[in-house]
């Protein structure tokens, strides 16, 4: 009995262990209950998800795996090879069976090398493929959100979606995926291999079995946690950045670095702590899944070594040097695959955590669709009416209240009213960027519900304040990859809108450079290719939205000259904050508070002496003052 001493104390030493790790569990587990954690995906859901992406590179997969046969075989053959060498060494030595030998174990490996290169290689091609599929998407699903949705979405998160996390489920499919299967492969042919070689070796290694599998499954707990946070600060980070590097200017005028320094420094150290969690869960997990490895090396020798010394048998069967070594290489190749598990968990878990962050994207269902019966739109006259049309941000909290009025085609309408009055909410409703809540919009007397959306859009021309250019060319900008335009069309839009006096004075002329959201061109600038994108694109309706605002007095003239010019294309609608910008409009709506409180051209307004008067009066005073 005191033989067994040794075997004794490390069992126990095992099962306390087992028993802390038990408990930390049980007490995680009570704790995300308590604290309220909301539902997560379930794994087998993400990967079943996920393989819809494989499903495509199926034949590419199953060359893989025939590859990978090869290489399990390696792994099965060259322990048996290697314990008969050193039965051979130990018993009746014979020079050419040894080369034979070692000759049969070199071919082994080389093969197993070439087939490991190609499997890499394949694997690789098929991770891109998958990685862009997803990638695409996921952009595309974006796109199809609505504007409501993206107000309560940072643009970093979206961000972080489309890049960081495809890359880590990329990592998914080119080695976690294959190699789940092939450690699973090699796992039961070891223990097959073993079993045929010594039963009682190999029940005594499997009763280490249990407890990696505990481990295994303790761990993944914590490590799913663990990723989850890391992920979540990535993502607070990455919407940070994106915020306060396009509102650099503000913080410098303001002189808030510092503030924002100590800002970003939180939020460093919050995903900092979180990397240092996922750290320490590996770091246990790790050793522990070694020390069992480990201790079942030691059994071994300590079981099977007292056997040969003594001459004896172990429960039976006799124990010779080959099957010692052959044993211990089994072994090693039993636990390399938990091991390589154990170490591939950061992946795993990474891309499981990324699958659902990426999955919580692509879920989203856009508020905005098109309706079963939704028709295309080939041409739009511009008649725009609005019936009794309610509408709220949020709840019922009335922006527009029973607006009803009515747009003749090839008419100049334009909105005035103060801050917060409805105006620029009525263009967006045009172009549906919002769902109503009561009422009707009309677009040639039909419901635009019943409009597929990107037809509608198509028939608009919309012009902003904002100017949002991208980075590339003012060509690219002006055509956003719009095919079949002659350079003779793109320089009579811009002639038209009085864009090609500046142009004209660039060195590289349509073809100069555009800065991130054309930051090195004026704001008269940015409105004149605007108004040049707008008309190259033959819009049927022009929307205009404070398009005359912060521009300097040359350029404003340059842009009233353009709008004379546009009204006649087709219909017109404009918002706009100074009236005299608007005196020739067909009809003038006043909003006030959501609703429409005066409307009629520029002299009956007047002659009504009501708001519109009082509003003119106060800007002529003060346009007259400021030019004194």
């Amino acid at each position: 009995m005191r033989e067994f001493y040794p075997l004794i104390v490390l069992g126990g030493v095992i099962g306390i262990a087992s028993i802390l790790f038990i408990l930390a569990y049980v007490f995680m587990k009570n704790k995300n209950e308590a604290i309220g954690f909301d539902r997560k995906m379930n794994d087998s859901e993400i990967v079943k998800r996920l393989l819809r992406y494989a499903r495509p590179h199926i034949g590419m997969f199953a060359v893989v795996l025939l590859i990978m046969a090869l290489t399990i075989a390696y792994d099965l053959v060259s322990p048996m090879l290697v314990g008969q060498i050193t039965q051979m060494v130990s018993d009746d030595f014979a020079l050419n069976r040894l080369w034979i030998l070692v000759g049969g174990y070199v071919c082994l490996l080389l093969l197993s090398v070439l087939c490991t290169y190609s499997q890499a290689i394949i694997l690789q091609k098929i991770g891109q493929r998958i990685l862009s599929a997803l990638r695409e998407r996921v952009f595309v699903h974006i796109e199809s959100l609505s504007h409501e949705q993206f107000h309560h979405i940072p643009v970093g998160k979206l961000v972080t979606r489309v890049t960081n996390d495809t890359n880590a489920i990329s990592m998914m499919f080119t080695n976690i995926l294959v190699n789940l299967i092939k450690n699973s492969f090699v796992i039961v042919g070891i223990l097959i291999a073993m079993f045929m070689i010594n039963i009682q070796l190999t029940l005594m290694v499997l009763c280490f079995v249990p407890f990696v599998v505990l481990f295994t499954v303790i761990f993944r707990k914590f490590s799913r946690k663990a990723y989850r946070e890391v992920k979540d600060g990535t993502t607070d980070i990455n919407t940070y950045l994106s915020e306060n590097l396009s509102g650099m200017k503000i913080t410098q005028i303001f002189h808030r670095e510092a503030r924002k320094m100590t800002e970003f420094k939180q939020k460093s150290r919050v995903l900092g702590r979180a990397k240092m969690h996922q750290i320490f869960v590996f770091g246990i997990f790790r050793p522990m899944v070694y020390v069992l490895y480990i201790s079942s090396v030691l059994c071994l020798f300590y079981i099977g070594g007292r056997g040969y010394i003594n001459g004896l048998s172990f429960m039976g069967q006799e124990i010779t040097a080959g099957i010692l070594v052959t044993f211990y290489m089994y072994i090693s190749k039993f636990f390399n695959p938990i091991q390589n598990l154990a170490e591939q968990f950061n992946s795993l878990q990474s891309a499981f955590a990324s699958a659902e962050k990426i999955f919580s994207i692509l879920d989203m269902v856009p508020t905005m669709q098109d309706a079963p019966e939704a028709i295309e739109l080939d041409e739009v006259r511009g008649d725009i009416e609005f019936k009794n049309v309610w509408f709220a941000y949020n709840d019922e909290d009335w922006v527009l209240r029973d607006v009803s009025f009515r747009v003749e085609a090839g008419q100049t309408v334009a909105f005035v009213g103060s801050t917060g009055s409805g105006k620029t909410t009525i263009l967006s409703l045009i172009c549906r960027n919002y769902e109503i809540q009561k009422g009707e919009i009309l677009i040639d007397g039909i419901n635009i519900k019943n409009i597929k959306i990107a037809s509608l859009r198509r028939h608009f021309g919309q012009m902003l304040q904002d100017v949002f250019l991208f980075s590339g060319t003012i060509r690219s900008n002006i055509l956003l990859r719009m095919e079949g335009v002659s350079e003779e069309e793109l320089e009579t839009a811009c002639r038209y809108v009085n864009a090609d006096k500046f142009i004209a004075k660039l060195e590289n002329g349509l073809d100069e450079q555009v800065r991130e959201r054309g930051n090195n061109f004026s704001a008269g600038q940015r409105q004149l290719i605007s108004f040049a994108r707008t008309i190259i694109h033959k819009p049927s309706v022009m929307i205009l939205d404070e398009a005359t605002a912060n521009i300097d007095t040359e350029t404003e003239l340059l842009i009233q000259d353009s709008l004379t010019r546009m009204m006649k294309i087709g219909t017109m609608l404009v918002v706009a904050h100074r009236l005299s910008t608007i005196q020739h409009a067909d009809n003038i709506i006043l909003l006030s508070h959501g609703e429409i409180m005066e409307q009629g051209t520029h002299n009956q307004l007047l002659s009504l002496k009501g708001r519109y008067h009082k509003l003119y009066m106060l800007q002529y005073q003060k346009e007259s003052t400021g030019m004194q």
